[in-house]
């Protein structure tokens, strides 16, 4: 069982020494039932606090933050109207000085004592939490042992960002409440935070002596300098001539092509997120925040060696997908999307998970987005799959990188009654990165040096260097409205035309 901290000394691990100002007005006791009235006194003779969360401001590397804290001591961590109401104050104050809250909740839920003006309260929370995430603020959750009942299902899982404390219960019901209503006791290991994690419904496990640095890390990501507009990026000089397309798909299957984790390797910084936030997790679809230079990001992308591992993403993968793009608008970051897949999953599994629904919803949560969006076409671009991560403001594309409705194969069985005619098919259907930036499909290629599996170091020095110059202009856009979204032209004088 893991150690359980007061709520004042979570507040000393997770902030600068000196820098904490509670915001917390003091409430009398002002219960008429004599046996609530002398629990709530020993309460507060037991804990030193006036109820069973903490409120106020304070400073994480020197960076301001909004801490709400619970303390499990004080009857439970339970939530009375009183502590709903603090909450819902820090919140909106934290959202009028436009300050990062980290929410620490340790409790069973709503205070029985209380009964139904306490439970209904939780609602107010969560309208809270929605107006603080609508003004573009981050809202983060470390969950600790133990969460269970309302404050669970409210300020403790919408989380922008969600860590949790190892070996900590976790969950709706408690294990106590769920033995009494149902007579069996709940199944071991279902209500711990392994567990939710394995499901991706929690992005790391981080005990209390590391929460400080997680959280000064991710305020580094989500809020990072202004950074001003640059010039083209400056590429290493090649001579290759234009690429074939059916060589350019037989050097995207090569086993030792760089990929997604190569260009993470690049980055400055990166933040793994995990899984849809809905009890899902697709191990081929990347997700998290990172940082070129000093510019940030949200990521979403296919990973190839995880997908030749365990096959290409599904609707669980594309569910993780659309998290991503709905937290670069929230946070104001622009998104990148990296497209590398063999296609997508192929299952009844899909199918009856939605598959062909989530491609279509990915596209159509692109064309809404506010926030810039990238797109890196980094390798095999197959299918709807492909397709899915590919719409944004600017496209870039590796020299070698290619995109089809379906593989060679599968258009030459198509067209052909057989396999045989793939090269044929891949150029004719002018799938290559030369025939994309003629079509303005693609805006800009990024060169290889022939191949970037033979030259990996070259290759990945001009993708990190178009990378930060793409972000950084992006960055200084910010928010802008945009009067159209990106549409794919048929020719290239009608995107010349248009970019003009």
């Amino acid at each position: 069982m893991p150690e359980r901290l007061t709520a004042h000394a979570l507040i000393a691990a997770i902030a600068d020494p000196g820098s904490w100002t509670s915001w917390d007005v003091p409430h009398p006791v002002d219960t008429e039932d004599p046996a609530y009235r002398e629990a709530l006194t020993n309460a507060r003779a037991a804990t030193g606090i006036d109820g069973s969360v903490l409120t106020g401001e304070a400073r994480v590397h020197s960076q301001r933050i909004v801490l709400l804290v619970s303390e499990f001591g004080f009857l439970g961590g339970s939530l009375g109207v009183h502590e709903a109401e603090r909450i819902v104050t820090a919140l909106d104050r934290a959202t009028a000085e436009g300050l990062p809250v980290l929410a620490c909740p340790a409790s069973g839920g709503t205070r029985m004592q209380e009964g139904t003006p306490a439970f209904v309260r939780m609602a107010d929370i969560c309208a809270a939490v929605v107006r603080h995430r609508q003004a573009g603020l981050p809202y983060l959750v470390h969950l600790r042992h133990p969460t269970t009942g309302g404050a669970m299902a409210s300020w403790g899982s919408l989380g922008q960002v969600t860590t949790a404390e190892p070996e900590a219960l976790l969950g709706f019901l408690g294990p106590r409440v769920y033995r009494v209503l149902t007579g069996e006791p709940f199944p071991p290991g279902v209500q711990t935070a392994e567990n939710l994690f394995a499901h991706g419904l929690v992005d790391a496990l981080i005990p209390a002596a590391g929460l400080r640095e997680h959280t000064a890390r991710i305020l580094r990501l989500v809020d990072p300098p202004a950074c001003p507009s640059r010039d083209a990026a400056r590429l290493v000089p090649h001579e290759a001539p234009p690429v074939d397309p059916w060589e350019a798909v037989e050097r995207t299957r090569r086993a030792r092509r760089p990929g997604l984790r190569q260009l993470l390797d690049e980055a400055d910084d990166v933040l793994p997120l995990n899984g849809t936030g809905h009890g899902e997790r697709d191990h081929a679809m990347f997700l998290g925040v990172l940082r070129f230079g000093a510019a940030s990001c949200v990521v979403v992308g296919h990973d190839r060696e995880a997908e030749a591992a365990a096959g290409p993403p599904g609707p669980a993968g594309l569910r993780t997908a659309r998290r991503g793009m709905r937290l670069a608008e929230e946070l104001g970051l622009p998104l990148l999307t990296v497209v590398d897949t063999a296609g997508a999953a192929l299952s009844t599994a899909a199918e009856e998970g939605g598959l062909a629904r989530e491609i279509a919803a990915c596209l159509a949560d692109l064309a809404a987005l506010r926030t810039p969006t990238i797109s890196l076409l980094l390798g095999r671009g197959t299918g709807g799959g492909a397709l899915a991560l590919l719409p944004a403001d600017r496209v870039l594309a590796a020299q070698n990188a290619w995109l089809a409705p379906l593989p060679p194969e599968g258009a030459s069985a198509i067209v052909h009654g057989d396999a045989l005619h793939a090269a044929e098919m891949s150029r004719a259907q002018k799938v290559g990165a030369e025939h994309l930036l003629a079509a303005g499909t693609v805006d800009r290629i990024i060169p290889e040096n022939a191949d970037a599996s033979d030259d990996p170091d070259t290759f990945m020095a001009n993708l990190h260097e178009a990378l930060e110059t793409e972000l950084a202009t992006a960055q200084a856009r910010g928010h802008e409205p945009r009067g159209r979204t990106r549409v794919f032209r048929a020719d290239a004088a009608a995107h010349a035309a248009a970019r003009g």
